[in-house]
Parts: structure tokens; sequence; C-alpha cells
């Protein structure tokens, strides 16, 4: 549980990242590896800082609440990279870091003269995570790319929603946080390498093509089939019975669409001849009468409270649930078991409620060990103090010429 003080950090406890970059893309990145354990140390420009301290959905006045979780596990350091000074005094912490993260334009470190080259004559075990639009090369990878364009040209964008409607968003920034995903598994990859050879080297993770490598059989439909695949609202197409239905008080997912676990829903709506009735007796027949195959379903379930179609489902072994709200997660008991959900001690908010480290480790389990820094440059004396050794003249010097 967050703020216990014998709490011990995950299986990265010994490595350090330097976080650059902004918003989500990046930093998100940066959470999972703290989440793991890592020692993430957050940079950060004097007097701006990251826009995401004050993101979000949060009473007016009041600081935000989506930087307490993006910015958990994190320390945080002020420095103006713009500065020759600052340049050095970051090439001064990648001595002794293992990871540099950063979500710029591709571009901006060379220009800062930080970029993998320089850095890694510094330090040859570094290991460089960079996310951006689309990539470090290619004829659009100057562009400015956020998440949403990722969303678009990855072809998530275009199958999502109804088709009576355009294109929606997933309600989440999904692009940025996929390119995170992946920039973190292709750190943990690269660490493996490392590992092997000692060199570091650079993790490339685009937005687009982590959006793209979600997007299962897409492209090879089109290329033998010229099948597109369109919008097609709660359900996918083919694939029956597998969608929303109504019950008497709300909604039911049913996923049931193995031959097996048909054959079980069949058994528990009492309806013996289905499974080899010719419209229904394999996945493809159930697909080619999949919008029937819904409506008969649905006149069942709402018969039933949401409560009882679950005990049903539950009851023969077919995969069901409720579509879950923040109340509906807070209150479940297998959320509590698992304790998916955390309290975390805030220093403005006191006990703050939120989702909990992914994944889980049985002998070095990571956690939420530290808040998100509330002030900027809050750890600027103990990292370069402390891990650099710079004294208080050093310390005045930089704060003089605004530095950090």
């Amino acid at each position: 549980m967050s703020g216990d003080s014998t709490f011990k950090r995950g299986p990265l406890s010994d490595l350090r990242v330097l976080e650059l970059g902004t918003l989500l893309a990046g930093p998100f990145c940066g959470q999972l590896l703290g989440d793991m354990g890592a020692e993430v140390i957050k940079i950060e420009p004097p007097g701006q800082g990251d826009p995401m301290r004050v993101w979000g959905r949060q009473k007016a006045g009041e600081p935000s609440l989506w930087w307490p979780v993006v910015a958990r596990n994190k320390k945080a350091v002020t420095l103006d990279m713009r500065q020759e000074e600052g340049q050095a005094v970051f090439k001064d912490l990648v001595k002794n870091a293992d990871f540099v993260l950063e979500n710029f334009r591709p571009g901006t470190m060379e220009k800062w003269n930080c970029g993998y080259e320089a850095l890694s004559k510094i330090n040859p075990k570094l290991i460089m995570i960079r996310v951006s639009g689309y990539g470090q090369n290619g004829p659009y990878s100057h562009r400015a790319g956020f998440g949403a364009i990722g969303e678009a040209m990855g072809g998530l964008r275009y199958v999502c929603g109804d088709p009576s409607t355009p294109p929606s968003r997933m309600g989440i920034s999904i692009g940025d946080e996929l390119a995170a995903t992946f920039a973190c598994v292709g750190a943990l990859a690269a660490l493996h390498h490392r590992e092997q050879t000692g060199r570091g080297q650079v993790v490339d993770s685009a937005l687009y093509e982590a959006v793209l490598a979600m997007m299962e059989s897409l492209i090879t439909e089109y290329d033998k089939t010229g099948y597109i695949r369109e919008r097609t609202g709660a359900i996918l197409p083919n694939v029956a019975p597998s969608n929303v239905y109504k019950t008497s008080d709300g909604l039911v997912l049913i996923a049931a669409n193995q031959d097996t676990v048909f054959g079980r829903l069949c058994e528990a709506m009492q309806q013996p001849t289905w499974p080899t009735d010719p419209r229904f007796v394999n996945h493809q027949a159930r697909g080619t009468n999949q919008k029937l195959l819904d409506g008969l379903i649905e006149a069942w379930t709402q018969t039933l409270t949401t409560k009882k179609a679950l005990e049903i489902m539950d009851e023969y072994g077919v995969p069901a649930g409720q579509i879950y709200r923040a109340p509906e997660m807070i209150d479940d008991p297998h959320f509590k078991a698992r304790e998916a959900i955390i309290t975390t001690k805030h220093p403005y908010f006191g006990d703050l409620k939120m989702q909990n480290t992914v994944p889980k480790f049985s002998a070095t389990p990571g956690g939420v060990h530290s808040p998100a820094p509330t002030e900027l440059g809050q750890h600027n004396d103990e990292v370069l103090s402390g891990l650099l050794g710079y004294g208080a003249e050093r310390l005045a010097q930089l704060r003089a010429a605004k530095v950090i």
C-alpha cells in the first residue's frame, strides 16, 4: 500500500531514468518505469514545467488530478536545456543514468547537443528512449504529431464509433499511451541486450506505428481480399454473439462467440436446439446471422435485471460483465481484493485514489512509493547535490543564471 515506509521498490529499483519531454507520450512511459521501481528524475524547464501539472478535470483553482497519476514515483528537477550550462548539467546526470526518455520533435535533442551520438560517448551503456509522432526518420519525422494524429494515421480512429457517425475518439489518450507502452517494452528489451553486450542503443517509438501494431489483421485483410474495415459500433462483424445487451434496468456485455461457450449460453437461456440450428451451428453461421442472434439474446436479457443476468452467466460459465464507470470500479470486491485501486497520500488532497501499478510481480512488487512532486524543482538540491556532488556555491550559480 502506498505511503508505507517499509515499501520496497520493484524489479527496476537499481535503474535510473532521466525523463525529458512533456504531456503524455513520454511521461507515461516514465510512469510505467517508475511504477516498476526505477528512479525517475523528471526534468522540466525552470518557471514553466510540464503542462500536465495543470491538465485534467479538477475544481477551479485546485491542482491537476491527472498530474498525481502520471508524475507519481518521480523526482522533479528544473533545468534549462537551451542553455549550454544546462546541457552540461544534463550530461553530468547522463554519466550515471540508465535511460534518457524524451518525446520532443526529432532533432530537438541534437539541437541541444544531446543527441544519442553525443550522449553515448559520455555513457556507452545509455539507452535512449525516443517517443515521437512519426519516428526519428522518414519524410514526416519533422512534423508535429500528437496522439490524436497517430490514432488517425494508424487506423484506429476510422474504425471507432457507430457507422452512422464520423470517427470517434476512444475517450482516453490511447495513441500516446500505446506509444509509451511500446517504448517501455522496447526499453526493457534494450536493457536485456545491454546485459549481453554492455552497449546501449536507441529505442524509437512512433505514435502512428504503436497504433498500427494494434490493428490486428486490418492490413492483411485488405492486402488479400480488398476488404476495408468500417465502424461497427459495439460489435465485431461476424463475431457473434459478442455485444452489449439491454437488461430490465441497464446493460450487460456478453461474449459467447466460441462454440462451446455458445453452447453454455444456449443452456442458460433454455434454448437446447440452437447449437445445432443451421443458423447458429458454428462461428461462420452465427456471424452471418449476427443481427438475428443478437436480437434473440436481447429479448431474453430484457426480462432480467443486470445483476440476475450476470449471476446466470457466471453459473453457466459464460463470459459477461457490467460496463463499469469509476463508481463501480471503486466499489467492486474483486478490485478491492487485488488492490487494483489504491489510496495514496497527497500533500494537497490528502487521501487520493488512483489505479495501482500493472503488472503484479510475486517477488519484486512495484507500487506507488512517492507522490507526484507538487513544486517545480522540488528535488533540485537532492539530485544535484546528492547525485552530482554540487555544493551550495555551484547551486547558487545555477540559480542565478536561471539554469535551474
